[in-house]
């Protein structure tokens, strides 16, 4: 294993000329493993996963982790202020990482390491040749009927009255407030609602705010993590975000909380430290997903 590497922090520019915040972990590790980007939840700041970041250097991979435009170290302004939406970070800001990681590694392709918003873009990115692989952690379209749990209660009231109610109020969502990340954007807490109000995500934009998507031309394949406990990427919102990539290959790893020695998972647990010995799970879906996927029949 190698020694932990500093974090050095990186700026990204996105192609409208919007500065994003990064951290790039380096590998000492002499044998030019895929450089990995990590892309975050919605409302998650980039430091809370800056010890997985740490472990997958000591693996072998450089690793690139940012924030996305309206959120944490990429919030230029009162966040009333900013236009972010869900959109532009699939458009705008993944792909801006996308050539930056490349760039700086010499390395035409990266795998994609998406928690739960992060690896539900693929479809925008108009780069997406530069991605040899995504692993979508707690990754699912996040459909409230699909969801389970208190979840399945607390989404509709949060989607429909508390982030409105916010966005009327203060000019944002105050979801630091309740404990749902940091506070974001209207226009990402509008979109956020949207998209999750009906089976398939983004698709709900398609033709609407969303002009150009990529989903049936990704042909890498696409790895699905989640936890049995996760009340927001349960198996039927997993299955509904794999079914927007239908020409890619396709394998999905349910993790159950007792069977890894854990009473709880769920959405975010994973990139925990105290969750560190389930981190090579992820690793061993990095090394073995291209000979163990397989296509998937559905389309959007």
């Amino acid at each position: 294993m190698n020694k932990p590497s500093t974090p050095q922090a990186v700026q990204i520019i996105a192609e409208d000329g919007y500065a994003l915040s990064g951290h790039f972990f380096k590998t000492e590790d002499a044998q030019q493993k895929r450089p990995v980007l990590l892309c975050p939840a919605t409302g998650i700041v980039q430091q809370f996963y800056f010890r997985f970041c740490e472990w997958l250097s000591q693996q072998g991979h450089a690793v690139l982790v940012f924030d996305f435009r309206g959120i944490g170290q990429s919030l230029h302004e009162p966040v009333k202020y900013s236009n972010a939406r869900i959109q532009d970070w699939g458009q705008l800001d993944i792909p801006a990482a996308l050539d930056w990681l490349t760039l700086h590694t010499g390395q035409q392709q990266v795998i994609l390491i998406g928690h739960s918003a992060g690896g539900q873009l693929t479809g925008l990115v108009r780069n997406h040749q530069k991605i040899a692989q995504v692993i979508a952690i707690a990754g699912s379209t996040g459909h409230v009927k699909g969801l389970s749990g208190k979840t399945k209660w607390l989404a509709p009231v949060l989607f429909n009255v508390y982030m409105p109610l916010n966005i009327r109020l203060y000019g944002h969502a105050n979801n630091k407030k309740i404990g749902w990340g940091e506070n974001l954007p209207k226009g990402v807490a509008r979109q956020w609602a949207e998209w999750c109000s009906k089976p398939g995500y983004v698709a709900n934009a398609l033709g609407k705010s969303v002009d150009q998507h990529y989903h049936a031309e990704i042909r890498c394949p696409v790895t699905a993590i989640h936890a049995s406990d996760d009340e927001i990427a349960t198996r039927a919102n997993v299955a509904d975000l794999l079914r927007l990539y239908p020409n890619a290959a396709q394998r999905t790893i349910c993790l159950e909380p007792a069977t890894e020695g854990f009473g709880h998972i769920g959405h975010m647990d994973l990139f925990r430290s105290s969750h560190q010995r389930l981190w090579p799970v992820v690793l061993d879906a990095i090394i073995h997903s291209r000979s163990e996927s397989q296509p998937h029949a559905d389309s959007l």
